[in-house]
This record gives C-alpha cells, structure tokens and sequence, in this order.
C-alpha cells in the first residue's frame, strides 16, 4: 500500500474542499500549499492584466515563495497535486512546488478544479519540473464530486 500525499493550493476555497474530500478517500495525508504572501481578492482579478496572476501566470519562469515546508517528503510514494486551472494550466506556484522536491521514485498524480477548462498540459509541466518523478496525466473534477468517485479514480492510479 502507498504512503500518500495530496497537496494543494486553493485561491477559492474550492481546491480545498476537492483536496480534504480526495485524502478522505485515500487515506492520504493533507498539505495546503499556500503562498508566502498570500493573494488578494485584486491579486487574483484574472481580467486585469496588471493583476499578481495575471503576471505571474504570462512569466513562466515565475516562482511564487510557499510559506512551509512537507516535513517529511522522502515517506511518501505517491503525491497527489491539486490546484484551480488558471489560464488552462497549473499556477505558478505549482511549479514552484515542483521543483522544491525531490520526487526520485514517486509517482506524482495532478488533479484540477475549474468551472469549464481542462487540466490541459499540466501533468506535461510537472513532469518536466519534478524531476525523476512518474507523471500522470491528471484529471479535472466538479466542485462536488463525491468520496466515493474520488476513490474509485484514485484507486486506478495507486
């Protein structure tokens, strides 16, 4: 059996509550990603182009800070990576979670919250991050998807 890990970052409240429902369903342990400095309701106006997001998100090399640290990352097998999709990709700081770690041997499963768009390349970009790490495609999920769906996905990737 696999040690898990679901990790995320949530702007709205919505990854979370996808993210405490998937490690309900895995027995997983749960590690909110969040911003040294937290965003703002202006910070996340994806329609202003001026907005924190919305640089970020046109600077791929961008690296937002995370405030804490997974104590342990070496005891887990699988990580499980969640994030709302922002310009039909993972935020910046999943990237800069991506590359914080080393992923050596773990597989690394991303899943996405969003209204409407896809998880599009985003298991692409990880994998190209996480080095050493086996990358699923991922998946994206309604706000109210059941533990009992969670399960039966996450049950097919462990």
């Amino acid at each position: 059996m696999s040690k898990v890990l679901v990790a995320y970052f949530s702007a709205s409240g919505v990854t979370k509550r996808l993210a405490t429902t998937l490690a309900q369903a895995t027995g997983g342990d749960l590690f909110e990603i969040v911003p040294r400095i937290p965003y703002t309701k202006s910070d996340l106006n994806w329609m202003n182009p001026m907005s924190r997001s919305s640089v970020e998100m046109k600077n791929r090399a961008s690296r937002p800070e995370i405030a804490s640290q997974v104590e342990d990352m070496s005891s887990y097998d699988a990580v499980f990576v969640g994030f709302p999709v922002w310009w039909y990709r993972e935020p910046s700081i999943i990237d800069t979670f991506a590359e914080q770690y080393d992923f050596s041997g773990k597989t690394i499963i991303p899943f996405a919250t969003s209204g409407s768009s896809g998880i599009g390349s985003s298991g692409e970009n990880i994998a190209n991050l996480a080095k050493g790490a086996k990358v699923m495609t991922g998946e994206r999920f309604k706000a109210n998807t059941t533990v009992d769906e969670l399960r039966e996905w996450a049950s097919k990737l462990l």
